[in-house]
C-alpha cells in the first residue's frame, strides 16, 4: 500500500496512435488517463502532422495538465504520450517526457517505460557529461541524434530507422519505447520483454499502449503483444515488424510485479487476466497459510482480488475493511510524523463495523519498505481488531530492482534486513505469511508458466549488472 517515501513505483506508461482524420491528441489523452496509475509525477504528448512535431508536457496528473484548449492546439495524424514516475533522473519538468530532438534535418520524439543498466556508458558515447544525465530517454535520444549526425550528411527519413535500430542494439536493461517522427510511429520492446507493450487496431489506424485497458478506452481492438525484441513501424497505415537482435531468442522475462501490483486488474498480460491471476494467488495463499479468523479483509486496491480468492478458498466471509479516497494520487509530503500518519488516513479510513472485535485475515499484495503498512496495521488496531493475520500475495521482496522500479537501495527493503518473524513483530500482527514463489509463478500461468523476472524476490538477475 504505497505512499511517497515508501511507495513501490514503476517507471512509466506509454501510448502511441496513428490515425489520420481523427483528433489524435484527444485519443492520447484518453489513453494516458487509463495509464495514470503507472506514473503520476508528469505527463506529456507529442503530435506530428507530417512536417512538424509539437510537444506539450508538464508536471502533475494528466487531467490537471491537459484541457480541451491545449489538446486542440496539438494537431496532427499521429502522436505519442507518456506518464512518468522517476526511477532514473529527478522528478522535474526537464526530465518529463516525451523528449524531442532534431538532428541532420530529422525530427523525433521519444517516450520510454523501463530502466537501462548501462546508462552511464551510453551517456559517455553520446558525449554527455555526468551532470547532464536526466532520464534514460534523454540519453537514448542524444545517442540517436549523434548517430544521425555521424557523417554530417542528410540522408532523409530513410536514415532514421537504421540509426534507431543501431542504438537499440547498444541498450542493456528494460525498455518499451514509443517514438514519433515526421513520417512514422514506432514501438520497440527489449529482447527480454521486461515491460509490456501492446498493439491495437482502430478502424482507421493503429495504437500502441503499455496496457490493454488503454486500448479499450479508445475503442481499439487488441491485436497482440509486441513481442520481446520486436520493433514495429507504422507508416501510411501499414505495419512492418523488425527483429534487430541477432542470435538465439532469449527466454522472456516479463516483470512478475506487473501481475502482483502494477498492471490494472481489468487488463491482460501473457494471455492472462490480471484480476484472475491475483485471485489465484489468494487461493494459493489460503491453501498454504490458513488462519483462524472471522473475516478476510483486503488492503485496497491490488489486494482486493487476492482477498477474494483467499476468502473463497478458505470459506471465510469477505468484507471491506477500508474505504479508499479515490481522489488521492500520491500522499502529500508531510513535515512531521503525526502528519504523515494522518496522511495515510487521507488515502484509507477503516470501517469500524467490520473490524471491531473481529479476527481478521488482512491481504496485501507485497511488502517492500513497510512504512505505510505499519501505519495501516495501527489503524486496524485503533478500530478494534482483535487479531490480525497478515497474508502477502508475493514472496519477501529482498533484492533491488534495476529494471524500472524505485528499489535500487537494498538497505531500505525490510525483508532484506529482517526475518519474517521480525517483520511480523514490527507490523504488530498475530501472524504473517508470504506466498511461496513456486505458487506465485503457478498462479500467474497455471498452464505453461511464461518467463518471468523474479530478481527482486530471488536475487537472480537475468542480465549482467554494472558494478
Amino acid at each position: 500500500m504505497p505512499d511517497n517515501e515508501s511507495e513501490l513505483r514503476e517507471a512509466c506508461g506509454v501510448f502511441g496512435v496513428w490515425a489520420p482524420g481523427t483528433p489524435v491528441s484527444h485519443t492520447v489523452y484518453l489513453g494516458l488517463f487509463a495509464l495514470q496509475h503507472r506514473g503520476q509525477e508528469s505527463a506529456g504528448i507529442a503530435v506530428s502532422d507530417g512536417a512538424k512535431i509539437w510537444v506539450d508536457k508538464d508536471m502533475g496528473l494528466v487531467s490537471t495538465i491537459f484541457d480541451d484548449h491545449r489538446l486542440r492546439a496539438l494537431q496532427g495524424h499521429s502522436a505519442i504520450g507518456h506518464t512518468r514516475y522517476s526511477t532514473t533522473g529527478a522528478s522535474s519538468w526537464m526530465n518529463s517526457q516525451p523528449v524531442y530532438r532534431a538532428a541532420a534535418e530529422q525530427h523525433f520524439a521519444l517516450a520510454h517505460n523501463g530502466n537501462l543498466v548501462n546508462t552511464a556508458e551510453l551517456a559517455q558515447a553520446a558525449g554527455m557529461a555526468v551532470d547532464e544525465i536526466g532520464s534514460d530517454s534523454d540519453v537514448v535520444a542524444a545517442l540517436l541524434a549523434k548517430e544521425l549526425s555521424a557523417d554530417g550528411q542528410d540522408h532523409g527519413s530513410d536514415a532514421l530507422m537504421p540509426s534507431f535500430l543501431q542504438v537499440l542494439r547498444r541498450l542493456e536493461g528494460a525498455y518499451s519505447f514509443v517514438m514519433l517522427t515526421d513520417h512514422f510511429l514506432v514501438g520497440a520492446r527489449d529482447p527480454l520483454g521486461f515491460r509490456p507493450l501492446f498493439l491495437g487496431r482502430l478502424h482507421d489506424g493503429w495504437v500502441l499502449a503499455s496496457e490493454t485497458p488503454a486500448l479499450d478506452v479508445v475503442g481499439a481492438e487488441l491485436v497482440r503483444e509486441v513481442e520481446p525484441g520486436e520493433v514495429v513501424v507504422i507508416a501510411e497505415g501499414e505495419l512492418v515488424s523488425h527483429r534487430p537482435f541477432s542470435g538465439e531468442a532469449a527466454t522472456p522475462r516479463l516483470c512478475s510485479f506487473e501481475y502482483v501490483y502494477f498492471a490494472r486488474p481489468d487488463g491482460y498480460l501473457g494471455g492472462q487476466n490480471v484480476h484472475r491471476v491475483r485471485q489465484r494467488m489468494g487461493e494459493a495463499l489460503a491453501r498454504q497459510a490458513p488462519a483462524p479468523a472471522d473475516y478476510v479483509v483486503p488492503i485496497p486496491e491490488s489486494g482486493i482480488p487476492g482477498a477474494q480468492g483467499y476468502a473463497k478458498q478458505s470459506d471465510l466471509p469477505y468484507v471491506d475493511g477500508f474505504i479508499k479516497n479515490r481522489y488521492i494520487g500520491r500522499t502529500f509530503i508531510a513535515p512531521t510524523q503525526e502528519l504523515r500518519r494522518n496522511a495515510v488516513r487521507i488515502k484509507l479510513n477503516p470501517i469500524r463495523e467490520n473490524i471491531e472485535g473481529r479476527r481478521l485475515v488482512v491481504v496485501e499484495d507485497s511488502i517492500v519498505r513497510a512504512t505505510t503498512l505499519r501505519e495501516t496495521m495501527r489503524m486496524l488496531r485503533s478500530a478494534g481488531a482483535a487479531e490480525i493475520h497478515l497474508r502477502v500475495l508475493s514472496p519477501p521482496y529482498r533484492w533491488p530492482c534495476f529494471y524500472g522500479m524505485n528499489t535500487t537501495d537494498r538497505s531500505q527493503l525490510i525483508a532484506a534486513n529482517r526475518e519474517v518473524e521480525e517483520i511480523r513483530t514490527y507490523l504488530g500482527a498475530e501472524s504473517l505469511a508470504y506466498l511461496d514463489i513456486d505458487a506465485m509463478v503457478e498462479a500467474i500461468s497455471p498452464d505453461s508458466a511464461p518467463g518471468l523476472c523474479t530478481a527482486c524476490l530471488t536475487g537472480e538477475y537475468p542480465t549482467p549488472l554494472p558494478s
